[in-house]
């Protein structure tokens, strides 16, 4: 990677009438914010459709996009909607916050008049996407369909069996009976990928990257899950007999209790990791950059017995390490990848990161401790790194910096050397312009400077999270001229003949 900035906003935060971002006007304006700013990268959250809880690292499908994102502005443009459709739906009171319950009233209304329209209107380029896609969204749309027939319960709480289980001769049959859901959600899908692919050169012709985030485990609620169990750790009646967590660590002191099943290793090793390659060449279509989320599951991951409370009574084993890995950088060589390794201090882990090639992460927030040294702390950065202020897990900047203690914080003061023209926001943002890492992210929220009411998510908790939204009019000319300034002044954006004079 060369030297480059950039910043951390998911689609969902981006301002829109309609209750969450989405991939329309607003994305095209925050790639214009991060090109007058001087940044290269816009890194993403996942972005599939999510379920119970919100979180786009459980969606329904690793393959799949997800229908908020699907711009309701253009399908209007397009004779899909009509603008009185448009201004009937509820899309909540708070246009700081995303209502995923109104969300989920209005908008399955308007996608099904829209998909009515447009298998009229373009009946073959929706049956050539779907031809195409067919090895994915096959088994996701009848998943989909199947759901809705049962008030979107979880697959393993279907009243039949025989779907659970599927039977081809019950699947046969839910395909004829579902037609039209199957319709809907292929349709949502063939538009979702219209609009990336838009969106996706529409970015790339303002110089700008894409960094996406492939979650490492996927939901027990996915079509995923479904369509090829023997892939993961269930029992007979495909229910799970071990899930994904983490011990207690910074974040919870129970730990994390994720619930995602745990993959069959040995399983997945039997055809070179397949599925693993499948994943990774969808996310390729996504991403220009590859950040695999918890790395260090892949050298170790915490394994919990099914119906555990908490994630304490689990136990470390043995991830697949360079046999999945390898394959994966040499299939995708030309693909760059990130390892959200947390900077863990396992040997295994390390030994693992060395291997790859792939740069780790340095986070600033968890550099300035009084009492202990830390890696983190930027003169100890190395080149082929990423530096982060903190991530989506993390509190903002904000909240951070008001909540240190009294020797952290005067720790944090006298090695930023901050003062009161300055102030910490911009002082954190030197720290991290300055660094030898190749490549600098902060968060969006950072750069306003906004506190607690505006952290995307804390871990251990399921409930409030991945609501934060932008506000119209937030992203000004003055803080793009200010971030631009900085980013410049130290290396890691092209200076103007203008600036060049000016500086």
């Amino acid at each position: 990677m060369e030297r480059a900035s950039g910043i951390i906003l998911p689609i969902s935060a981006l301002p829109s009438p309609y209750g969450i971002g989405t991939l329309g006007r607003a994305a095209r304006d925050f790639a214009d914010f991060l090109s007058a700013a001087g940044q290269r990268c816009w890194q993403l959250l996942p972005l599939g459709p999510t379920g119970y809880g919100d979180s786009p690292y459980s969606p329904f499908s690793t393959f799949a996009g997800n229908p908020y994102y699907v711009d309701l502005e253009e399908l209007a443009d397009r004779g899909l909607l009509t603008r009185q459709e448009l201004e009937s739906g509820n899309w909540g009171d708070d246009g700081r916050q995303v209502d995923y319950g109104a969300l989920y009233g209005s908008r399955w209304t308007l996608l099904e008049r829209a998909a009515e329209r447009a298998w009229e209107k373009y009946p073959r380029e929706i049956a050539a996407f779907a031809e195409e896609n067919r090895a994915w969204l096959d088994d996701y749309a009848l998943f989909m369909a199947i759901k809705r027939r049962c008030g979107m319960a979880p697959w393993t709480a279907w009243p039949r069996e025989e779907l659970r289980l599927r039977d081809p001769a019950a699947l046969a049959s839910a395909r004829a009976a579902c037609r039209e859901d199957i319709r809907l959600f292929t349709f949502v899908q063939y538009e979702f990928f219209r609009q990336w692919d838009a969106l996706r050169a529409y970015v790339r012709e303002k110089g700008l990257t894409l960094i996406g985030d492939v979650p490492i485990y996927v939901a027990m609620d996915s079509s995923d899950v479904w369509a090829e169990p023997q892939l993961f750790r269930l029992d007979g009646q495909n229910r799970p007999t071990a899930v994904a967590g983490v011990p207690p660590d910074y974040f919870s002191e129970d730990g994390q209790l994720w619930g995602n099943p745990l993959y069959r290793w040995e399983e997945m090793e039997k055809d070179g990791y397949g599925w693993w390659i499948r994943r990774i060449g969808a996310a390729t279509r996504l991403y220009d950059v590859i950040r695999l989320d918890h790395f260090r599951g892949f050298a170790a991951y915490w394994s919990v017995p099914a119906g555990e409370d908490t994630a304490r009574g689990g136990h470390w084993e043995k991830g697949p390490g360079m046999k999945l890995i390898g394959p994966l950088r040499d299939w995708f060589s030309s693909v760059p990848f990130i390892a959200e390794d947390l900077g863990c201090d396992d040997e295994d882990v390390r030994r693992l990161l060395q291997d790859s090639g792939f740069p780790g992460m340095r986070v600033l927030e968890f550099a300035f401790r009084a009492a202990e040294p830390s890696t983190y702390l930027p003169h100890c950065h190395i080149p082929h790194s990423v530096c982060y202020t903190g991530t989506h897990d993390n509190a903002t900047l904000r909240q951070w910096y008001g909540e240190l203690e009294e020797d952290d914080l005067r720790f944090t003061r006298a090695y930023l050397g901050l003062n009161g023209e300055e102030g910490p926001l911009w002082g954190m943002i030197r720290a991290g312009m300055s660094s030898v890492a190749e490549l600098f992210l902060a968060q969006m929220q950072d750069y306003l400077w906004l506190g607690a009411e505006a952290r995307m998510n804390t871990p251990g908790t399921a409930q409030g999270n991945w609501k934060w939204r932008l506000l119209p009019g937030e992203l000004t000319p003055a803080l793009a001229e200010k971030l631009r300034a900085v980013t410049v002044r130290y290396g890691r954006c092209a200076a103007t003949a203008g600036e060049r004079t000016a500086g």
